[in-house]
């Protein structure tokens, strides 16, 4: 099933990227534009906004912040407030600082949940502020990055509110449709009916929440978003009924990342670039899918008198071990974060693997942003390989300067710094460390994994914490703000100081990125920035609770 996932990805990757191509580059689409143009211009001149390609990057960054800002206060009023409107069961409105961690979770595509969903909001709020910042969230993401790709390749970035309208009406929006649909048939539901009452075996009466979980489901999965209508996210049979609705959703999170990167090649004239690149993180996402397998296949050795090997602690048994820990690794690999088991029983090498894929976010990475941060490693390839072997540093015909290098290094700094800090913090306060469930090194991974989830705009969690807390809400925020918006300014500063670079003709001292050997050292350069950074944490948590095992 995950060999058939990954097949699936590989052949309509080419054909989403030819899409994103002509929707970014302004190619013809004579069957979109028929109908989609006049729509797009009135939108354009509803915002006021004329479509004039933007001359800087902070000309390009203020419409992106203005406009999320004004979106994540519309969700946060309707979080706070809930009106009775489309609230069958009359919940009320969240706290503050819960109100603000879920607006502020879904507005960066974090999508990180500090409650539960379905006992807590209505449909009003679950389609009106949710979804909908799922939609404006995976649309920013994407114009983002592709105005990256602009700039790398000579181009103006273009404009924020003409990318983001395009990035709705032509990509999200139908793509969310088809894949709601598909959902639907596979038996996810589609309704606005209040909770159904049931009468249980014991005579009992329960509550089954039921709501427009199918487009909800598709939104989550296709804009690399991953929080869900119920609590149990992808584990739950409203949102993952049974074996081919996990194919296709496992399919969803991959599909729009590594078409991007196709379209990267696309756009730069040179397609064996992207190749190369997706053939380099889909070599990194199967190495990590197939060791968690392996774990998850292998289970807990302490229980393996009792049990036959296989860890099914916390997974659900319609999809099994291995299929929950390839999940994982497609999951955090793609910064979704959805689920469809409990991450938090999983085998320490699949924590240690999931953290790995959070501190990396190239395995694919999240819709937009993942090219990017690819893209910055290869910069610094290239910068690093030039000096080793005495080639001019030069990356799409433009020399790689000392300014590229330092803002790249600035982006690759700040992940570190918002994850390790709050992380230290933590463990320092006897308070919130009454709040991890276990105070071994599993605890240890609890905490750092919070943060790197919500540094890496990932929102999985290992659920050991009590995090519906003032200082989990707050502490998580500002690494969700920080880790989505300054390394989106650092990288449209870097597109920005790119594309005003004059071209350089090819010459024999000029080193060649398209090749399997520059791949392969930028394989290194990502494994070796990722381990180098991480590894103190990583022994501290996962690594020594695997060697506790194994002892």
């Amino acid at each position: 099933m995950a060999l058939i996932t990954l097949i699936a990805v590989i052949l309509t990757t080419p054909v989403i990227g030819r899409h994103f191509y002509e929707v970014f580059d302004g190619g013809p689409q004579p069957a979109w534009d028929r109908w989609l143009s006049p729509l797009e211009q009135r939108l354009l001149h509803w915002v006021g906004d004329k479509g004039k390609n933007s001359d800087s990057a902070m000309e390009y960054l203020m419409p992106l912040i203005i406009s999320n800002a004004f979106f994540a206060t519309a969700a946060l009023l309707v979080m706070i407030y809930q009106p009775a409107w489309l609230n069958s069961q009359s919940f009320a409105g969240l706290s503050w600082g819960l109100a603000l961690h879920t607006t502020i979770s879904f507005v960066t595509s974090c999508d990180q949940q500090h409650l539960i969903p379905e006992a807590s909001l209505g449909n009003l709020a679950q389609l009106g502020a949710i979804q909908f910042l799922m939609f404006v969230s995976a649309a920013t993401g994407l114009a983002t990055g592709y105005a990256f790709i602009r700039g790398l390749t000579g181009k103006p970035i273009g404009n924020f509110y003409h990318d983001l309208i395009r990035s709705l009406t032509r990509v999200l929006i139908p793509g969310s449709l088809l894949l709601g649909i598909t959902l639907l048939l596979c038996g996810v539901p589609m309704t606005l009916a209040p909770p159904l009452e049931i009468t249980t075996l014991e005579g009992g009466k329960q509550l089954l929440s039921r709501g427009p979980i199918a487009l909800f489901e598709a939104i989550k999965q296709l804009g690399i978003n991953g929080g869900g209508f119920v609590r149990g996210n992808s584990s739950h049979p409203y949102e993952n009924p049974n074996l081919l609705s996990n194919l296709i959703s496992t399919w969803a999170m991959m599909a729009l990342p590594a078409a991007t990167i196709d379209a990267f090649g696309r756009s730069a004239g040179n397609r064996r670039q992207s190749n190369l690149l997706l053939f380099l993180v889909f070599c990194l996402l199967s190495t990590a899918a197939v060791l968690a397998m392996w774990a998850e296949q292998g289970g807990n050795p302490l229980l393996s008198t009792w049990l036959d090997g296989v860890n099914l602690e916390g997974k659900e048994l319609r999809f099994g071990a291995q299929l929950s820990g390839f999940w994982s690794m497609v999951s955090t690999g793609t910064m979704t974060g959805s689920l469809n088991g409990t991450l938090d029983s999983s085998m320490p090498i699949t924590i240690l693997l999931a953290l790995f894929n959070l501190f990396l976010q190239v395995l694919l990475g999240g819709l937009g942003t993942g090219v990017a941060y690819l893209l910055l490693f290869l910069v610094l390839a290239v910068f690093v390989t030039g000096l080793m072997v005495g080639r001019t540093p030069e990356f799409l015909g433009r020399k790689v300067e000392k300014s590229e290098v330092i803002w790249a290094s600035v982006v690759l700094l700040i992940h570190p710094v918002i994850v390790l800090l709050p992380t230290g913090f933590a463990l320092m306060s006897e308070p919130v460390r009454n709040t991890v469930s276990m105070s071994t090194s599993h605890g240890i991974s609890q905490v750092v994994y919070e943060f790197a989830s919500a540094a890496a705009a990932n929102g999985s969690g290992l659920e050991g914490l009590s995090d519906n807390t003032l200082w989990w809400n707050l502490t998580t925020s500002i690494c969700m703000i920080c880790g989505r918006y300054l390394p989106i300014m650092a990288m449209l500063v870097i597109a920005d100081g790119f594309r005003r670079k004059p071209a350089v003709e090819p010459s024999p001292g000029s080193l060649r990125t398209d090749t399997g050997l520059f791949t392969g050292v930028t394989a290194v350069v990502v494994l070796i920035l990722g381990a180098l950074t991480f590894f103190p944490v990583m022994a501290l948590g996962p690594i020594a609770e695997a060697l506790s095992l194994a002892s």
